[in-house]
């Protein structure tokens, strides 16, 4: 049996669907766990004193790049058939400051709102809330940004695509720039540990 399961036929759109939300309910469990249902604990990364998202956040995406790539090279996972999602540059980078001032001013990010909505959180509420408002303002202004919402398209792209590097090489720079982070975060929580609010 290869992957992705559903590329190949193991299922259809409705049990999509149903495994989407069992991955969904899955990940928001552990985002909570981690303590990412706080707009504090979100907000003090920002500040320098409590990298914890900074370092959960870059784990996850080693854990599930190295995952794909061995899985790949055992055979189990065919990556040409795992979707990428297309390069916008000029509107991904407008629409990434837009959302880091969110996250910087609200203290979460869509995905952690609805986790601490989840948990009853007022803060969470009104920040999804403000999601929805957001959600269709744009898809009722969407005529008036059309043509910017479409520019400097890059199709699917991916960093061995780019650079013309191995999938293999690639991974083992992605892994040493984590360390790296790692290292950089330990030292700026360290740096920063004494403007942490009481």
């Amino acid at each position: 049996m290869s992957a992705p399961l559903f590329k190949y036929g193991l299922f259809g759109d409705n049990m999509g669907l149903v495994v989407a939300f069992g991955i969904g309910i899955g990940f928001g469990f552990f985002l909570e766990r981690a303590g990412f249902g706080s707009g504090r604990k979100l907000a003090a990364q920002f500040y320098g004193y409590d990298l914890t998202v900074f370092k959960v956040m870059f784990t996850a995406i080693i854990t599930a790049m190295l995952g794909l790539y061995y899985l790949s090279v055992l055979g189990l996972v065919d990556l040409s058939l795992v979707y990428v999602s297309p390069t916008y540059l000029l509107p991904q980078i407008a629409g990434g400051l837009l959302l880091g001032f969110g996250f910087v001013i609200g203290g979460y990010c869509p995905g952690t709102s609805c986790v601490a909505a989840a948990t009853g959180r007022i803060d969470g509420f009104v920040y999804l809330c403000g999601i929805v408002v957001g959600i269709f303002v744009f898809g009722e202004s969407f005529s008036l940004i059309e043509a910017f919402y479409n520019s400097s398209s890059m199709g699917s792209i991916t960093l061995p695509a780019v650079t013309g590097l191995s999938y293999g090489l690639v991974v083992f720079l992605v892994v040493l720039m984590a360390l790296g982070g790692f290292w950089f975060a330990g030292r700026a929580e360290k740096k920063w540990a004494h403007i942490r609010p009481e």
